[in-house]
């Protein structure tokens, strides 16, 4: 049986769900030049109202006679249909910018086929609409979503759009920080780690007042799952340096986290960077050299015994590990590891006395007591991470500020046996992961029944930060096969990423994503492995 309702917004649509369409496919008659469908490759997120899931573009050749879309037909995967709130559509005025200015309806009857039926005007050139999915909320993260658009109607007549690209099976994710929540405007900077209990650990930055880098009120955030990223416990500060020295809180402030795990003690490490003083500066050109914070940015640590339930004071360890000719030490950000030695070791980057800058590692062989530094990688390397491999060597894997200067230059790599106080150039540098200029992510694990993995994550483009994509190789960072690269999300976003192992068929990441401050999403290791980008 039918069902008709209306919605009155700009135009009357009317949904009804049930029917089917078919009839000719002759677009030159109606003076149509082509109709293409395009998916749009993000995860559908679960408490955002509005996720665009796929991108309908008419091209109208002529005017001569009046072109009416009366209609489009979906359908819906029968596993999607416990999982769907409301499928909406909206008319666009861009190719690559969702609005939801211009509804056109919605409806929350969600059936196996559902018609949208229309008068709609079409005009000359091209006509964009896009379809925008609600999730219920209690849907799983492991689930996947199909909506497929079978046909249009237009002045009667019935066509079969062009799919271009992959029919969708969307992945779920979870906004762990939006835009302006709780009082803060931007949350940055996303660092990820699992314990030995099997609990994720989440830190970021909380930027108070605006979007910008230290120096401003910025503290260090921190979320807690203890269901693999399912839920999160309530958001908690657990760096804040609060005001000090005569200067108040937006001349304080802290931030650019990166986690580790003390695998033999469970003890959490988070480190950070606390600026003072220079209001309005940035603090990457603004700390000058010394070791005390009224000349020179601070690096601190806090630490947690009990899971990440309880954090301690700020630690500050500047003295331990920096040059005072150096302009800046810092951390990562992103994360740290725990060598098979119990050897903890942090990524961080220092600016020399001429300020140029080179990412390095700070290590403690006496599960954090006592910290020392290695020596600079390579000039215009900063934001980097490390790894393990299996026969004891640490790879460093660096963001190349060169990169902004000379198109195709990609990611560093080098390797040492002596934590840092010599580097050996991998035979992948600058060739084999491309580099925009972004943070990255790397972690090298093994799975059961996979053996050893290494993923990384950046935006994968040469401009820009769009493109979120996590890549895999299976040999330790030789190759990364392009069979084995995951796009998350293609749209723009600040573009820092980290990954975590969850278990032995799941990995995590935490991103800044096109759609929300932080995401994080559930990978299967074997969608990754298998190309499932979107399947």
């Amino acid at each position: 049986m039918r069902r008709f309702f209306k919605v009155l917004i700009t135009c009357t649509w009317v949904l009804a769900v049930g029917s089917c369409y078919q009839g000719s496919n002759n677009k030159a008659a109606l003076g149509l030049d082509s109709i293409n469908a395009y998916p749009v490759n993000r995860p559908l997120l679960i408490n955002i109202d509005h996720n665009p899931i796929l991108q309908l573009r008419i091209d109208v050749l002529s005017t001569e006679a009046t072109s009416v879309l009366n209609g489009l037909l979906f359908s819906v995967g029968r596993e999607s249909l416990d999982n769907i709130l409301a499928l909406s559509i909206y008319k666009g005025d861009s190719v690559s910018m969702f609005t939801r200015d211009s509804s056109l309806g919605a409806t929350n009857d969600i059936q196996e086929v559902i018609q949208f039926s229309s008068e709609v005007p079409l005009v000359k050139g091209p006509n964009y609409f896009w379809v925008s999915c609600q999730l219920k909320p209690q849907i799983n993260l492991d689930h996947k979503v199909q909506v497929n658009l079978e046909s249009i109607q237009i002045n009667g007549k019935d066509f079969t759009p062009q799919q271009i690209g992959k029919i969708p099976h969307h992945r779920v994710g979870l906004a762990l920080a939006r835009h302006g929540e709780g009082g803060v405007d931007t949350y940055r900077i996303p660092g990820l780690a699992t314990t030995n209990h099997g609990t994720l650990i989440a830190v970021y930055d909380l930027r108070k007042y605006s979007g910008v880098d230290l120096q401003e009120d910025i503290n260090v955030g921190m979320s807690r799952s203890t269901d693999g990223g399912h839920s999160w416990e309530s958001k908690k500060i657990i760096m804040d340096m609060d005001a000090w020295g005569g200067r108040g809180q937006r001349e304080n402030g802290i931030g650019d986290p990166s986690i580790l795990i003390d695998r033999q003690s469970n003890t959490i490490w988070v480190a950070g960077i606390w600026a003072h003083g220079h209001p309005g500066e940035r603090n990457w050109f603004a700390s000058k050299p010394g070791l005390g914070p009224m000349e020179t940015s601070q690096f601190m640590l806090v630490k947690s015994e009990d899971d990440g339930v309880t954090w301690s004071d700020p630690i500050n360890i500047t003295t331990q590990i920096k040059n005072p000719q150096w302009h800046l030490l810092l951390q990562g950000p992103g994360k740290g590891i725990s060598l098979q030695n119990g050897t903890l070791v942090f990524p961080a980057q220092f600016k020399d006395e001429n300020q140029v800058p080179y990412s390095t590692l700070i290590y403690s062989t006496d599960h954090g007591g006592n910290w020392h530094i290695g020596t600079g990688l390579r000039a215009k390397t900063t934001e980097a991470q490390v790894v393990e491999l299996s026969d004891g060597r640490i790879m460093i894997n660096a963001r190349n500020n060169e990169a902004r200067d000379t198109p195709g230059v990609g990611r560093v790599v080098a390797t040492t046996t002596d934590l840092g106080s010599t580097w050996d150039m991998h035979p992948t540098s600058i060739n084999a992961l491309e580099e925009s200029t972004c943070m990255a992510s790397l972690i090298n694990e093994t799975f059961d029944g996979y053996g050893q993995i290494m993923l990384f994550s950046n935006p994968n483009t040469a401009h820009g930060r769009f493109n979120m994509t996590i890549k895999s190789s299976q040999d330790e960072g030789m190759t990364w096969p392009s069979q084995q690269w995951m796009v998350l999300d293609s749209g723009h976003g600040n573009g820092y990423s980290c990954l975590t192992k969850i278990d032995d068929q799941t990995i995590g990441i935490l991103y800044e994503s096109s759609q929300a401050d932080l995401v994080f999403e559930r990978i299967p290791l074997a969608d990754v492995l298998e190309h499932k980008s979107l399947n």
